[in-house]
């Protein structure tokens, strides 16, 4: 990605792109007074004709015929603008509708209003999310074929200015990390078990080179020495043992210590509690959260933030076997705290609880967990939408920085009334609670093992994979939402 003033019109490339708002009396272009006369005639002229609407998502192309040095025109909607520019995440996404869109083109002019830092990282960032591919299990044809492009510009008065370059190199960081929460996601489970999870982890913070990184695993034998009783015993029913991994990024003198906890169940069957068939190929993606933690530790590491991040991954395959764990079994977490286990399929938060007493022990000054936890999730906020959970002031926190970085999370409260649904007749507390609010029941469950360390809990179930159309710059499958969120907070500790 690069950046220049040119003229638009001159900008040689596959595709230009530039932004249509939608009106009552008809789309509009917006920040494109350099197009030539006809061009401008042929988009409202012919809107009805075209299809062309100016609503958000919405991506038309047409002919160049030589009027621009591009070879196309790209329109891509804003919807209804109630200023004289899109918002960021408008802009965002835009971008990344238009790139999402542009498979097969080689090079990628985006024009879109970008007279500021804050204007040219949103498009920067939409244009890099939306140019994204998966592709580790096709033929070589089809790859190439659903290629995104190899090259993108975004115009700019502002080329040159510092504070635009560096936004752009942020946005380069932020987009590397999406992508490789994407493709963890998407990896097939077989290839993508505990122990190959923990492997990627090495291996991404040798290719990222940044410094200040560790990677330490333990595996089932260290997790039975350390009293990891949550994990290993959702653990217990796979073939493949599972794995705690612990990422730290530790800058030279940190402004502030932050710790994060990711769910990793690579392959969710539900165990003996076993789920329904079907929709359970989507449970490959019950790792989103590990992921989501792995990389956010490593953009913040590449961006040298001046902050201490440790990251968690929890890591387990929850399958039904012989060796499984059962309704009924009593689990010991780390920290001597026992959990009667009244369903297995409630195991992601077996795991947290591990990783959270873990992350409490080395006394952070906040910590964040983040994982694909409830299907209640789904139910009370939809698909797009995550919750976060915990201390007023930390879940407020949370919200701001999602709102900063154009993530959308919604505060949930912990009514104190729903703790007596984890009473257990034989364990300190039951690993599931009544059946209504089982969202908030499960981060109350969390809230016992962080004592009165600052916390919140991202509850990413819905978010972070999409089973349906891509929108936006949002693919299908892993989305790698929670890393903005989750680095635009670690920015705002370091400015404290």
């Amino acid at each position: 990605m690069t950046l220049t003033s040119a003229n638009p019109a001159r900008q040689t490339a596959d595709a230009l792109v530039v932004a249509v708002a939608s009106s009552p009396a008809g789309p509009r272009l917006v920040g494109a007074d350099w197009l030539p006369a006809e061009t401008v005639e042929q988009v409202t002229g012919l809107a009805g004709v075209l299809g062309i609407t100016g609503a958000a998502d919405e991506v038309r192309r047409l002919p160049a015929a030589g009027r621009i040095a591009a070879k196309t025109v790209v329109l891509t909607g804003v919807g209804a603008l109630e200023g004289a520019a899109p918002d960021t995440e408008t802009l965002r996404r835009a971008a990344g509708a238009a790139l999402r869109e542009l498979t097969g083109a080689t090079s990628v002019a985006v024009a879109l209003p970008a007279e500021d830092a804050e204007q040219v990282a949103a498009v920067a960032e939409g244009a890099l999310f939306g140019a994204y591919a998966y592709t580790r299990y096709r033929s070589a044809d089809a790859a190439d074929a659903g290629a995104p492009a190899a090259e993108i510009t975004v115009l700019t008065p502002r080329a040159r200015d510092k504070a635009v370059t560096k936004a752009l190199a942020r946005a380069e960081v932020l987009a590397a990390a999406v992508h490789g929460v994407r493709d963890l996601v998407n990896a097939a489970p077989n290839d993508l078990y505990p122990a190959a999870f923990a492997d990627a982890a090495k291996a991404a913070v040798k290719d990222t080179g940044a410094k200040g990184v560790k990677v330490t695993v333990l595996d089932e034998k260290a997790l039975a020495a350390g009293g990891y009783g949550g994990i290993l015993g959702v653990g217990q029913g796979s073939a493949r043992p599972p794995r705690l991994v612990k990422v730290s990024y530790s800058p030279s003198r940190p402004a502030a210590k932050v710790a994060l906890v990711g769910k990793g169940i690579t392959f969710d069957s539900g165990g003996i509690s076993i789920k329904p068939a079907a929709g359970m190929d989507a449970m490959k993606s019950d790792m989103a959260g590990a992921a989501a933690v792995l990389h956010t530790v490593l953009a913040a590491a590449r961006l040298e933030l001046p902050v201490a991040v440790t990251g968690w991954l929890c890591l387990a395959e929850n399958m039904p076997s012989g060796t499984a764990q059962r309704p009924s079994d009593v689990l010991t977490i780390r920290g001597g705290k026992t959990v009667e286990v009244l369903n297995t399929d409630a195991e992601g938060r077996l795991v947290m609880a591990d990783g959270l007493v873990a992350a409490v022990e080395e006394k952070p000054d906040v910590v964040l967990d983040i994982a694909t936890l409830t299907g209640a999730q789904l139910v009370a906020l939809g698909p797009r939408v995550s919750a976060v959970m915990g201390d007023d002031a930390t879940r407020t926190e949370v919200v701001d920085a999602a709102g900063a970085a154009g993530e959308a999370f919604w505060p949930m409260p912990l009514p104190a009334d729903l703790r007596a649904g984890l009473k257990s007749k034989v364990a300190d507390i039951a690993n599931i609670g009544d059946r209504f609010g089982g969202m908030l029941t499960a981060g109350l469950f969390l809230q016992e093992f962080v004592g009165s360390t600052p916390w919140a809990h991202l509850d990413i179930a819905g978010p972070a994979f999409n089973e349906k159309a891509p929108f936006g710059y949002t693919p299908a499958g892993g989305t790698g939402v929670g890393v903005r969120t989750l680095l635009a907070l670690i920015e705002a500790r370091a400015i404290r």
